[in-house]
Order: structure tokens, then sequence, then C-alpha cells
């Protein structure tokens, strides 16, 4: 039996967070929320992160097949104007990047990338593959949005380059919205998190950055919080540990000004998880 969009919402909408007037954060459970209406969006993306591409004794591929029909069903239902893939889109051996990049390009919508600490290439052949350094800066309407880079070519977790952080975020400063990826969260409350004070200390005094992204620690698909700014994870697309789903997140930046975020758990018949706050 065929489910509608009204019913697949119920099954997969884990939870949801609006950020606000003040950068104000609000919850709600899946049962609670209701989505608004599609003419109330300017916005929308989505975010996966961490397909191991090549990591053995996985099913690398089948799960990326089926995030991007996901990612797909939403871009045809309720609209997605990009993706962003944040980091370790291979697993340790660049020979597959070819082929995870034939995957990707398989997406219907527009698509950025992260670099993850797995994603074991220079900058070069990063460019060379996706069209984009492991620094990127991009605006859509009233919103920026920063792309750090959070490993280098052996794996390495590093904190992003100071310089270009500071200059981007001066860049949007005037915009309305200002969001950032980077695959590694730069506090230690996590097992796999680096401390990255001076980088923190800046997104602190940035009165515009609603949100930062990560991907990474597999198994978190909630959000932290520090000195006033929201740190969000989606859970993974693929690897051998994390989540018992496979999931991805949403993020509609809405008419009247309020962000709102919301992670999906596709797999209908996994019982959803209760959220990690």
């Amino acid at each position: 039996m065929s489910l509608s969009r009204k019913e697949f919402l119920k099954l997969t909408l884990k939870s949801a967070f609006i950020i606000g007037a003040g950068n104000s954060l609000q919850s709600f459970a899946s049962k609670e929320f209701l989505l608004p209406r599609p003419d109330q969006i300017k916005l929308r993306f989505a975010l996966a992160s961490d397909g191991h591409y090549g990591q053995p004794e996985t099913d690398y591929a089948l799960h990326h097949d089926n995030m991007i029909g996901w990612l797909n069903k939403e871009k045809d239902s309720r609209g997605v104007d990009f993706s962003v893939i944040n980091g370790d889109l291979f697993h340790n051996e660049p020979s597959f990047l070819p082929e995870v990049k034939a995957k990707w390009d398989q997406l219907k919508m527009p698509y950025y990338v992260s670099h993850g600490n797995h994603d074991t290439v220079d900058n070069q052949t990063w460019q060379k593959t996706w069209n984009q350094t492991l620094y990127h800066a991009f605006e859509k309407d009233d919103s920026g949005f920063l792309i750090l880079n959070t490993a280098n070519e052996k794996g390495d977790y590093i904190s992003p380059d100071v310089k270009w952080t500071r200059e981007h975020l001066d860049l949007y400063n005037t915009k309305k919205h200002l969001f950032v990826f980077m695959h590694i969260t730069p506090f230690k409350w996590t097992q796999g998190g680096i401390d990255c004070p001076k980088v923190t200390e800046m997104f602190k005094a940035q009165s515009n950055l609603r949100a930062v992204f990560h991907g990474h620690d597999h198994d978190i698909d909630g959000v932290k919080s520090n000195d006033g700014k929201y740190y969000f994870f989606d859970s993974h697309i693929a690897g051998n540990w994390g989540t018992e789903y496979r999931g991805y997140r949403i993020v509609e930046i809405l008419k009247n000004g309020n962000v709102l975020t919301y992670q999906m758990n596709p797999a209908k018949d996994k019982k959803m998880n209760s959220d990690k706050i």
C-alpha cells in the first residue's frame, strides 16, 4: 500500500527545531508538529553525511542508492533547492572517488560536498573531482553558506583555516542568515570532536549565524549548543557503525524569517530513535 506524503512524514519525521528571533531554539516532537505549507518556504535544502563509499564488508552502494532515492523524492514532493554531502564521501581509498562522484551526480538538484577525514586526497584532486575547493562559499537569496575543511590529506583532524573563515564570515555579515558546514565538530563534546577555540569564538560573535552542521559522529542525530549557537548532526548514510537507521536532515528557511530543521528516518520499517540533545 502506498503512503501519502502526510503519512510518510508521520513515520519518518523524528523531531523538529525552529530557530527564531534572537537565535532562540524551540523543539517539537514529531507527533506534535505540523510542517509549514510549501508557499511559506523561501529556501529548502538537505544534508547527509558519512557515506564511506568503498568500506569493506558494508553495503555502501545500496545505502547510497537508497539515500539518493530519498533525496530525489524530497525534490519531487516538497522541493529541495540543493543538498550538502557533509564529509567522508569515500572510505580511505581514493580509487573510489570517481565511482562515488557518479553516484551523487544522480541527484536531481545541485549539491555541494565537504571534505572528511576519510576523504584522503589533496585539494587539487578534490577540486578536479567536485569542481569545488576544500573551502567553499556560496550564497542563495539573503543567505550565505560556508563549507570548511576539518581534515588533512592523511586524515588527521585539523581546525579550519582561521584566516579564510574570518574573511568569509565578514563577507556574509550583512546576510540575514548564515550557515556553516564542517565535517568534524569544533568541540570535544563528542568522541570524534576536536577543540577549535579560535573558530568557535568567531562563531560566537557572528550574529547572523543560524546553525553549524556536522557529520563524522554517526551515532548522533540531534543538536548541541554553545554560546547561543546551534550545532546539528544528521546520523549517517553508510559505514559500519552509528544510529540503527540511516537518515538525513532537512532545513527550511521560512518567509517569516524563522529557520526550521528536522531529521528524517526514511526507513519506515524501523522504530524511530529518541532524540539525543
